[in-house]
């Protein structure tokens, strides 16, 4: 995993070692890449309130998510969606998309990428939190992946202005 990311818990009775983006937004890999061979990386990523992540793209990877608890805005091109527990999207390879926590609980989702050579795009989360810029000149030195622009919501917590920590 890349040193920029803080391990921050493991939960009673889970294996998985989760991973902190920015405070308030947490992930952990359920299905790594080694695990499936390279066919998807699945991640389990909660969020509290007005988490969520800039505009960016996957030039290798379509990103399938489900939300397990609580909601999500979804911009997906030129879609704009409210996920809520049980409902899923897919997010075709190339597509401008980011997600957000608009809610005032927290949101508990699955994301699965397909293919699934995608870790240097968790590189690129942290890169992201130096500056975003530099992280997005070259998408194909990042795995593929670019961030495009600001989370398209207002007051929204991401690594391009993260929440205070507590």
């Amino acid at each position: 995993m890349h040193a920029s990311l803080k391990m921050v818990s493991k939960r009673p009775g889970d294996d998985g070692e989760w991973w902190e983006v920015t405070p308030g937004e947490r992930f952990t890999i359920r299905t790594s890449v080694a695990m499936t061979e390279g066919l998807y990386t699945m991640i389990e990523v909660t969020a509290e309130s007005r988490n969520g992540v800039p505009v960016h793209t996957h030039a290798n990877e379509e990103e399938h998510f489900i939300v397990l608890e609580g909601s999500i805005h979804l911009t997906n091109g030129d879609q704009n969606l409210v996920l809520s527990a049980g409902n899923s999207a897919t997010v075709k390879r190339g597509a401008p998309h980011a997600w957000c926590n608009l809610s005032d609980n927290i949101a508990r989702m699955l994301i699965v990428f397909s293919q699934g050579h995608n870790d240097k795009a968790f590189g690129l989360i942290s890169l992201a939190k130096d500056s975003y810029l530099s992280a997005t000149s070259e998408p194909t030195e990042n795995g593929g992946s670019a961030i495009v622009s600001p989370p398209p919501f207002d007051n929204i917590y991401s690594v391009m202005s993260p929440r205070p920590s507590l």
